[in-house]
């Protein structure tokens, strides 16, 4: 008789409640209450120059990485470690209702429906014509400035961020939710949530221009250890499931190490090189130009399927990841 451990039934539930329900609108997420608490340290360290508008750091340079480290290192352990505890109560409650806890727990680590959803959203728009709109709509999810984007660059900045999440918000958080579940109960919720909260630390505080230079460098470095892995590990596994992955290698080798990132560029490149299209270039942020290398030949032309075919290689790729494992745990369990 085929069994699987209580981490695994988390695993096939979150998955299923991330592809059916997403992240519902008006439901608390981890990464809000996460996103409130780094609000409010950083708020601690910055003080807003009232002449500018901007804020200045409030500390040294040094004393900012100190207090950068322990931000991150606080943050990523602290949400771990509540996560566990959380659950822990849940499993004294009632098995199944830790089971329950733990699902929706991951699920929310699980980006797959909130990333197709905001493609999806930003292409039924553009469909209609009214390009005004469709830039409105996509200023909701990319950083860039998108006041006089053509169509054609709203399509890339689509496609674009659903090639850089895909890494992020989708396959990352499922490789540590798979080594945790294989480590200790519950330590697919465990990792993932913590890697999770590496993520979000990234994102606000992990930039390389004042005055989170010194505040973010830890959470920077540590978001970019902590995606090298499985981000390696989806290109190879994109690269299988393209059918030519030399090809696409050979490209990513190319071009990927031209990105200052030692992810994004990865995690781009191999759509690109999969989906024939160029991705990079100038966009503008806060009015300023920045350029990101090129990656991938422009063979073929940024269009809506491109970007469905980009969403159905991140679901495949989730899948088969999932699938292997649960396979090998049902193998050596039974």
């Amino acid at each position: 008789m085929l069994e699987l451990s209580p981490n695994f039934l988390i695993l096939i539930f979150a998955a299923s409640l991330d592809r059916l329900i997403g992240d519902p609108a008006h439901w608390l997420h981890p990464v809000q209450v996460m996103g409130w608490f780094i609000s409010q340290f950083t708020d601690l360290v910055l003080i807003k120059d009232p002449a500018s508008s901007t804020c200045i750091p409030r500390f040294s340079p040094l004393i900012m990485k100190m207090v950068g480290t322990v931000l991150g290192t606080s943050m990523i352990l602290g949400s771990g470690i509540i996560a566990w505890l959380i659950v822990l109560v849940a499993a004294k409650i009632h098995p199944i209702f830790a089971i329950a806890v733990s699902s929706i727990f991951l699920a929310a680590c699980f980006a797959g429906r909130s990333l197709r959803d905001a493609a999806e959203s930003v292409l039924a728009v553009l469909q209609t014509g009214n390009i005004e709109k469709a830039r409105q709509e996509l200023s909701r999810y990319v950083g860039r400035d998108t006041e006089d984007l053509t169509e054609l660059e709203i399509l890339r900045a689509v496609l674009e961020t659903v090639t850089e999440n895909a890494i992020d918000a989708v396959t990352s958080p499922l490789f540590y939710a798979l080594i945790g579940s294989a480590l200790f109960d519950y330590g697919g919720v465990v990792l993932a949530i913590a890697y999770k909260a590496s993520s979000t630390l990234d994102s606000m505080v992990g930039y390389r221009e004042a005055p989170y230079t010194d505040l973010g460098w830890f959470s920077a470095k540590t978001d970019d250890v902590l995606t090298w892995l499985p981000c390696r590990l989806t290109v190879i596994t994109l690269a299988l499931l393209s059918g030519k992955p030399i090809y696409v290698w050979q490209i990513c080798d190319r071009d990927a190490k031209q990105d200052p990132s030692p992810n994004s560029g990865w995690s781009e490149c191999v759509y690109a090189a999969i989906l024939r299209v160029q991705l990079g270039g100038a966009n503008r942020y806060r009015g300023l130009i920045k350029y990101k290398p090129l990656l991938g030949d422009a063979i073929e032309a940024i269009a809506a399927p491109k970007i469905s075919h980009a969403l159905k290689l991140t679901r495949i790729c989730f899948l088969a990841w999932l699938s292997l494992a649960i396979g090998i745990a049902i193998f050596f369990v039974n």
